[in-house]
């Protein structure tokens, strides 16, 4: 039997968060509407001088297990789900009182993890509701028939349509309650799903002493993945995504809270962010990361353009700049330090510039950059490296992920030419092969005193990859030879090797791995170039 509009009599509260119970409970009294509460939400309303029955006498039995149990018995259910007219006869066999309303919420699991990340496993469980869900679930199944309350912001509608309508809530009011409570409940079990398979995906808590049995536990990856442990909050709306009649939001990953990332900078001026812009300097601030020194990374379409390492930022910048200035026009400039005045100008006079992100701006900075009202300036905060985690890639009708491409301590590095690698070029080869992770494949990247003298990026071969980076040296006033070149991976021919050579490459560093390594190190000692392995790869597709 469906009412179209319910009388209420009786409400079950049992809620975490009180905000705002007292005076929905007092207005429900008022009314001559009956409370019955589980312990803690009971103690409460009593010590407000409430009326209130609470559960376990209803029950007629206490809560046990430290309070494991203390609603799941049929008196409890029955009276949730019991459906008016066609189950009242059994209801009076058995004692069992309708409960026309239902108020509760649960423990936010999102603010366990956020409080204290370092919670036991029995901490976990032990805040994992069993019985609040099982009560919503119920309550909303049987809408219509019963009001499912979760959130403290309906109470004032529900006691307004209630002393409007003499105690009655109509059923399209009941239904609109009943979704909001299914749909609180999904995520809440979401949440909880989300932490374990999390914890089972990064080889965590497992603690099973059969594993034969669990051959699953031993992969990375799930055989299903309904996750990705993230639940995202909308930042802002774009202008249009990649081009202009795409429609484009920026949201931000809620469970990852790191400073030092262009999700969590805060916009000092500018216009608002592009799609394009997020994306330029997410790859120039991840780039800028992993150097310790003063480093200005200048990036352009998604590919770091000019990358320099000096004493100050100022140079840096210079440095960068002077790499590749006619790709920096219009480029995304990020920094490892805190972006200065005399840096500010200099940017100003140099190169026209969408985005300027740096862990702090002096406020000085602020008053050059007021003039060029364009460009958008972002404090994103000190930073580390990125932790490990997971990447996705969204493909139609699928996804890839895959670890996040840390870089490695490089223990593995192997010069195997005979001519060495002198201590200088060394550094600068650690110095390229930094940033060849950050550009797109095919990748080769040249440099010379921590400042790049070369980038070819998403080339079909590397061969035009080669070409394209060692053509820098047309368009500035940087002299390529003596640099050290970095490829993302290894060389299929020794051509590169003999391009390398004519422009006057002493060193190159590189995966290895090619079925013809041993033809390409006999091309570089016959070229007096010094080659080091790094037995790692770095395409970035």
């Amino acid at each position: 039997m469906t009412q179209s509009s319910l009388f209420v009599r009786r409400v079950l509260i049992s809620v975490f968060d009180k905000s705002n119970i007292l005076e929905f409970a007092q207005s429900l009294t008022e009314r001559g509407i009956q409370l019955l509460s589980t312990g803690g939400t009971a103690q409460v309303l009593a010590d407000a001088g409430l009326p209130v029955f609470k559960i376990s006498d209803y029950i007629e039995l206490p809560e046990i297990m430290n309070g494991r149990i203390k609603t799941l018995h049929y008196k409890i259910y029955a009276g949730i789900l019991g459906r008016r007219g066609l189950d009242d006869a059994i209801m009076r066999q058995y004692n069992i009182q309708p409960i026309d309303m239902v108020v509760i919420n649960f423990y936010s699991f999102n603010a366990l993890l956020t409080k204290n990340k370092m919670c036991s496993e029995e901490e976990i469980l032990e805040y994992i509701d069993i019985s609040g869900p099982s009560m919503v679930r119920a309550a909303a199944k049987n809408y219509r028939n019963v009001v499912t309350v979760v959130d403290s912001d309906n109470y004032e509608k529900i006691l307004d349509e209630i002393n409007h309508c003499n105690g009655l809530l109509s059923l399209k009011t009941r239904f609109h309650l009943a979704v909001k409570a299914f749909k609180y409940v999904a995520e809440y079990d979401n949440t909880i799903s989300d932490y374990f398979s999390y914890q089972l995906l990064n080889n965590r808590c497992v603690t099973m002493t059969d594993k034969d049995n669990y051959d699953e536990l031993s992969h990375r990856f799930p055989k299903k993945l309904t996750f990705m442990n993230l639940k995202f909050t909308k930042k802002q709306d774009m202008r249009y995504g990649e081009n202009p009649h795409q429609r484009a939001a920026f949201y931000v990953d809620t469970c990852a809270k790191q400073i030092g990332s262009v999700a969590t900078a805060r916009q000092l001026q500018g216009k608002p962010l592009s799609y394009n812009n997020v994306l330029d300097m997410d790859t120039a601030l991840e780039c800028v990361k992993m150097f310790d020194k003063p480093t200005c990374v200048i990036v352009k379409h998604t590919n770091p353009c000019g990358v320099a390492t000096s004493n100050t930022i100022s140079s840096a910048y210079v440095k960068a700049h002077q790499s590749d200035p006619i790709s920096a026009f219009g480029g995304i400039i990020a920094f490892n330090r805190s972006l200065d005045k005399n840096t500010v100008q200099t940017i100003v006079k140099q190169q026209f510039v969408e985005a300027i992100v740096a862990p702090s701006i002096d406020r000085d900075c602020l008053g050059i950059l007021s003039g060029k009202k364009h460009i958008r300036v972002l404090e994103c905060g000190m930073f580390s490296l990125r932790k490990p985690d997971i990447d996705f890639k969204r493909i139609n009708g699928g996804l890839l992920i895959q670890d996040h491409d840390v870089m490695t301590d490089l223990h593995c590095l192997e010069t195997v030419t005979i001519r060495q690698p002198t201590d200088e070029e060394v550094k600068d080869a650690l110095f390229c092969w930094k940033i060849v992770k950050f550009v797109k494949s095919n990748a080769i990247v040249c440099g010379k005193n921590y400042q790049t003298t070369g980038i070819g990026s998403g080339q079909m071969n590397r061969v035009h990859a080669v070409k394209i980076a060692i053509s820098f040296k047309e368009q500035s006033m940087l002299n390529i030879q003596g640099s050290v070149m970095a490829s993302d991976a290894f060389f299929p021919f020794p051509d590169v090797v003999r391009i390398a050579s004519k422009v006057g490459i002493n060193c190159i560093i590189q995966p290895g791995g090619s079925i013809r390594d041993q033809e390409i190190i006999k091309t570089a000692d016959r070229y007096g170039i010094s080659m080091i392995f790094t037995r790692i790869r770095h395409f970035r597709h």
